[in-house]
Parts: structure tokens; sequence; C-alpha cells
């Protein structure tokens, strides 16, 4: 069911291997790339279902279809990456062109580049909960974590995950406390996270995931739900795609054809769940049932859109306790304004 996976008898051993991984990883990307010309797009991705709509654009060649309608051919490059910290530089560099991250690395990628780059969302994957699992009996709530256990998540700080576990801890123990939990939180990609929280035997307890990983691991008795993203900020847009300015300026042709394909491919998923997992199964390999993937899809919390849903709570939470140093007045400083986000929040 799982990706490969080896356990550790100290779980340091892990985070040092895979941060040794990511950072070489990042240190390809981040190797000098030259600007792109219209007609080119680069887009990096991460692991899980809140990526659907990137699989049925890829699966269906819809950017090709947009840009030919445009009277061009464009060239389409995919990179998948785990962390927000990896795919902001990814951006930054220069080695990509549209970002696929959580709300959290959004938000303090728009403010690092706030008044230069000019990093804002495109728009939405969907509304999907997230939540954080555990594997330790003795762990009901966020406080039940103690210096004995390890909370995975994809990137240490600033993957919306880490945001999500920071506000829950702001509520428990005031703002002054936001930071309180980062002191048990690693950095290691969902599927590893999710195989070494359900064979247990290292210092791993919790998983702040996604879909479908967390329900994978809670089909293990001995994992939990500690906390809900929903129960947090309600129904919200977790995951979004981001862009600089100046790609979306100097790519008007290759912009409009990705912001096209994207709406299609929302309405494609939202309006056939079945086809959409046939799609997911077709483009990741990940080793799934089909029947269980599409009782996940199926969640009536589930909803595949690229409309931003209660994003601003968490932007001015981050505002409010430093995360970020310029405050947005609304969720529009930092979402491009194209007609297809509708309204959003």
């Amino acid at each position: 069911m799982f990706a490969s996976f080896a356990l550790w008898p100290k779980f340091g051993r892990l985070t040092t291997s895979l941060g040794l991984g990511l950072s070489l990883l990042a240190g390809t990307l981040l190797s000098p790339a030259t600007a792109q010309a219209e007609g080119q797009i680069r887009i990096a991705e991460q692991f899980g279902i809140v990526y659907l709509l990137l699989n049925v654009v890829r699966d269906q060649h819809l950017i090709e279809k947009y840009g030919k309608a445009e009277g061009i051919d464009i060239q389409v490059d995919w990179t998948q990456l785990s962390g927000g910290a990896a795919i902001n530089d990814a951006l930054l560099s220069g080695s990509v062109d549209i970002a696929g991250a959580g709300v959290g690395p959004l938000l303090t990628i728009w403010d690092r580049t706030y008044g230069r780059q000019n990093v804002k969302a495109v728009a939405s994957l969907g509304n999907f909960p997230y939540y954080l699992v555990s594997n330790n009996p003795k762990v009901k709530s966020i406080a039940d974590f103690t210096d004995q256990d390890r909370i995975a998540l994809p990137a240490v700080g600033v993957s919306v995950q880490s945001r999500f576990l920071q506000y829950a801890a702001a509520r428990q123990w005031g703002d002054k406390a936001f930071d309180r939990l980062d002191k048990y939180t690693v950095a290691v990609p969902h599927p590893d996270a999710t195989a070494a929280l359900v064979a247990g035997g290292t210092e791993l307890t919790g998983h702040f995931s996604n879909p479908p990983f967390q329900e994978q691991a809670l089909e293990n008795p001995n994992v939990h739900v500690v906390l809900n993203s929903y129960d947090l900020l309600g129904p919200n847009s977790p995951t979004l795609l981001f862009a600089t300015e100046k790609f979306r300026n100097d790519n008007p042709k290759t912009y409009q054809a990705f912001v096209d394909a994207l709406a299609e491919a929302a309405e494609f998923a939202q309006k056939d769940k079945g086809a959409a997992a046939d799609t997911y199964l077709r483009v990741t390999k990940a080793r799934i049932d089909r029947a269980a993937l599409l009782k996940i899809i199926e969640n009536p919390q589930f909803e595949f859109s690229v409309t931003p849903k209660n994003t601003y709570s968490l932007a001015e939470f981050l505002y409010r306790v430093g995360a970020i140093k310029h405050k947005p007045e609304s969720w529009k400083d930092y979402f491009f304004q194209d007609a297809k986000l509708l309204q959003g929040s």
C-alpha cells in the first residue's frame, strides 16, 4: 500500500537522511535556469489527492489544448517535490513557473517577495480536511504531545500543516505560544511518514497528513485522529498554486491556458468522481485500492474548485504572531485576480 520504507532505530537518522536527500534535490533545482519564453511552463507539485486537478490537467493535456486555441504550442514540464520550502526555493530560483503547495508556503513567499517578485496564488486546488493523526494512545489532543513524540509534516515551520499546528497551539495556549509544538516536528514526505506511523517502532508518533495518506493510516486500529483542520478554520482551501508576477506578465497566453485548463479539470473532477479516481491512479501509479480511493474522494467535505475558501483567517493569524511582515487586507492581496476565481475568501 505504501512506498518502500526502511525503519531506523532512532528517528533522528531518518530526518538526517531525508534532509540530505531534499537538500540535494533542491540543489539540483536551484541550478541556474534560463528564462522561459511564451509557450513553456514548468509545474512543481507534491504528493496526495489534493493535487488531483493537476493529474487531470496532465492526463488530458489540457494546457496544450488551450494553448492551441490561442495559436501556440505549449511545452509542459512536471516536477514532484516534498515540502513548501523546497517548492518556494524552486520558484524563486527560476527552476519552475507554477508552484503547488499549501497556503502556509504561499503566504510566506508572498510576504518575502512583496514589492519585488510579487509571488501570488493563481488558484485553489479545492477544499479538503487535513488530519493530524497519531499512533500514541496517550495523545488525545495536541496538549498531550511530549518530548517523547515527533510529528511528521512536509516542511517544518512553513508547510500548511505546520501553520495549522501553530494555529491550533495559539488557540490552546495563546498567541505567544503559537510555536510551542514546533520542537516536536520533523520534515518527512507523506508516503514515508504514513508508513512509519503504521509500522511503529520509531520516535515518530504523529503525522499532520493529507488525503489519501491520512485515510490509509487510519485503516490501522492503532492510529487515530487528534485534530481535523476543519475544526480550526471550517471548510478551507489548504493547497494552492502560485507564480511570480513576471511569469504571468511575460507569458499571458501560456498563463491563461493554464488557468483555463485548471478550471476545466476542477469541473471534470467535481462532476465525475469515478473518472477522477481513475485519473489519479493512472497518473500517480499510487498503490491504493480504487474503491478505497473513491470512498475518500466522495467524502462530502471534499470539493474540487479553483475558488479559494477560508484562507484569510490563516493569513491574519500569521501576521498577528509575526510570521509574516505584511498584512493582507483580504485574500485578494495574495491572489492574482483572474475571472476564473469568482468570489473567494
